[in-house]
Parts: C-alpha cells; structure tokens; sequence
C-alpha cells in the first residue's frame, strides 16, 4: 500500500527536463495552444559571471541548428535571469547576436524590427535576478515577449525576424558555442 502511494505521488510531481543553475526547466511547454518540447538547455555566461538559463522548445526534438531554426509551428526561447542586465544592455547584446550572424543586407532589412525589439526591452528597464523573459514565435501574431508570462508590447511581424533571434543562440556565430550544444540537446 505505501509503495503505491509513493508511486502515484511521484507521478503527480511536475515533470522537469532539465536543471541549469538550479534553475529548474520543465520538459514540455505550451505556446499557441501547441505542446512544445524542451529541445536542450544550457547556461549563458559572460567570462565568470553565470548570465542566464536558456532553454529552446519546439515541436519535436532537433539536433542540427538549421532545422531547429526552420522547425515550423510556434516555438520558444525562454531566459531565465540569473543576475540583473540594464534593458538597454541586454537588448544590445541580442541585436549584436543577430548582426553576428547575418549578412550587412539581412541585418538591414531587420533594422525596423530590431528597433522594435530595443523599444520593448526599454519598456522592461531592466532584466532582473529571477525573471523569466520568453520569446515566442506564434504563427498567427509574430514575435512575442513576455516577463514571467506577461505579454511586452506588440508582437513582432515576420517570421525570418524570429529565425534571426534563434541565430543568436544556435547561428554560426553563437553568443556561446557550449551553449549552442546544449540547446540542440547535446
């Protein structure tokens, strides 16, 4: 009798995929009434200093970068803070991401969007300890931020302007090779 409770109790607890800098990610999520899975999560830092916790859902699971960025249905980077970055750092740093792995045309044609990105990091004023900011892609609306599941300004039109995003992490230009791995489940 007692093992079977320990059983359904164990059961009942959420399942979790992954835990990066004690920061627990579960191993499915929801985004546009689709069930994503966790497809890998890793730890983003900037020399000593642990930045953030990431994790990619999609779909289904893929290890090669290209078909993770063109994985198709609604997707989803989700950071979670482990220090506190300045809005303004922290929206700069994604824009050198996406200029790293983009060609001088590409990031050009982006430029409008990418204002559009700094405007709602600045609404936000600063990334803080704790937080947890999502960017998803939603067929129907675009690009969508949100800070702990409150939705950021407007969504972001254009599906190559989320593709950019996930070049940040998983381009040929990663902001972190080890991080790149990690998200494509390595």
């Amino acid at each position: 009798m007692a093992f079977r409770v320990l059983v359904l109790l164990l059961l009942a607890l959420p399942a979790f995929a992954a835990e990066v800098a004690g920061v627990r990610l579960e191993d499915k999520d929801r985004v546009a009434n689709a069930d994503l899975v966790l497809n890998g999560a890793g730890l983003r830092k900037r020399v000593f200093v642990q930045v953030y916790a990431a994790g990619v859902y999609l779909p289904e699971k893929k290890t090669v970068a290209a078909d993770a960025i063109s994985a198709a249905g609604p997707k989803r980077v989700a950071l979670h803070m482990l220090r506190d970055v300045e809005a303004d750092q922290f929206g700069g740093a994604l824009a050198d991401g996406i200029k790293d792995n983009h060609s001088e045309a590409e990031a050009k044609a982006l430029e409008p969007r990418l204002k559009q990105l700094s405007a709602i990091m600045a609404e936000m004023k600063e990334a803080k300890k704790g937080m947890r900011i999502t960017l998803d892609w939603l067929p129907a609306a675009g690009t969508q931020v949100s800070v702990n599941a409150k939705p950021l300004g407007a969504p972001i039109a254009g599906e190559d302007f989320y593709r950019a995003l996930l070049r940040i992490w998983l381009g040929d230009k990663p902001v972190q090779d080890d991080l790149k791995k990690a998200l494509l489940g390595g």
